[in-house]
């Protein structure tokens, strides 16, 4: 349970409050889509380049997100309408790899979890079959991508919560199993001892043990990719609920920690901790993912222990707010300074789908509406 002093309760609510009108003159004009950035203010549509694009889920969760507040069927009908487009990203499932934690999490399973709908669950649990098909038994880990078979990355500690959905829905204990192995090795490897995490883990197919480390979309080996920090903050906290198991809690603290500790003083996360200070390139999604990481620990742990992680939370979430935000209906994203990667400058400072869900995510949080879509 999140206790929020009277200032922040009344800014969480005036806030979500505009973000959820913003969210409403942006989804009327979009319709059906599979978006994931903005060109002059309005949002692409993936379906016609990219159906397998790891994005393609989010849009799905904020309609869920947003019907789940409103109850409005305007909602859950364009919801449905981009289930229906994902189909086809199933059936074309050679592009599909890791990140269908993240499509149909928020999408499907979503969709089930609020309304019940079977045909809904049937493509949650399709999609969590592909899933565990990519574990590598031998190796101990889920296989990212599908060029290089000893891959693993951190970003999978978000999608393995389909595994977890998907055992407890087949009465399988062997998908909650493979959720399990992948974190403890992802825990074992990708985290350091000081709290950053390695985005890119390379590993012996056939033994399981470590070869080397690649940088990713962060600034290169060594450093510490933001946005892969919060994945690690929030998946492993996530992997504690779903589990009890207090080891994974410990590390989401652990990743927490370097994160409160290496965040720059405006509360807006650069996209690598252990880049250059030149030049300044900003990350507002590798915010808000990790504030929705640290109000799921506050509320773990105890109320002596709470207040540093949703301190931090709000601190981002109010800087977001405050710097990032385009509560106007001159543009459809919500949030802007969101970056794909280090090294590729055309995704510095863009729109991106899932820093909109992401910060409507954690303002929901705040407000007291604690349905977990992971």
């Amino acid at each position: 349970m999140i206790n929020l002093c009277g200032a922040d309760k009344e800014w969480v609510k005036e806030t979500l409050e505009k973000a959820k009108n913003k969210i409403a003159f942006s989804t009327r004009q979009m319709g059906v889509r599979l978006p994931f950035t903005t060109i002059d203010g309005v949002y692409d549509d993936q379906y016609t380049t990219q159906k397998g694009w790891w994005t393609n889920g989010f849009y799905a969760g904020i309609l869920w997100k947003m019907y789940n507040e409103t109850k409005d069927n305007f909602y859950l009908e364009t919801a449905r309408g981009v289930q229906k487009l994902l189909d086809d990203a199933i059936f074309e499932f050679k592009e599909l790899h890791h990140d269908v934690g993240f499509m149909w999490l928020l999408s499907s399973v979503a969709d089930y979890r609020i309304t019940g709908d079977e045909a809904a669950k049937q493509r949650g649990l399709l999609a969590a079959s592909l899933l565990a098909a990519r574990f590598n038994v031998k190796g101990g880990y889920l296989r990212a991508w599908n060029h290089n078979p000893g891959w693993s990355i951190i970003d999978s500690m978000m999608n393995v919560n389909l595994l977890y959905w998907g055992s407890e829905n087949l009465d399988d204990k062997r998908f909650a199993a493979i959720a399990n192995l992948h974190a403890d090795k992802t825990a074992q490897c990708a985290v350091r001892c000081d709290g950053s995490v390695k985005h890119i883990i390379e590993y012996d197919t056939e033994t399981g043990e470590e070869i080397q480390s690649h940088g990713g979309q962060g600034f290169g080996v060594g450093s510490s990719w933001t946005r892969g920090q919060a994945w690690a903050i929030y998946g492993f906290v996530l992997s504690y609920l779903h589990t009890g198991n207090i080891s994974y809690l410990e590390t989401a603290k652990k990743v927490a920690h370097y994160f409160i500790a290496n965040i720059t003083d405006d509360y807006i996360p650069v996209v690598d901790f252990r880049a250059p200070k030149e030049p300044v390139i900003k990350d507002s999604s590798a915010g808000v993912i990790a504030a929705c990481g640290l109000i799921e620990i506050a509320k773990a742990v105890d109320e002596n222990e709470s207040g540093l992680y949703l301190e931090a939370a709000i601190k981002i979430l109010r800087a977001t707010a405050e710097k990032c935000a385009d509560f106007t209906e001159e543009n459809q994203q919500l949030l802007n300074y969101g970056t794909g990667a280090y090294h590729q400058e055309d995704s510095h400072h863009m729109s991106l789908i899932y820093g909109d869900y992401y910060f409507l995510e954690a303002l929901i949080k705040l407000g007291g509406n604690d349905m977990l879509f992971w």
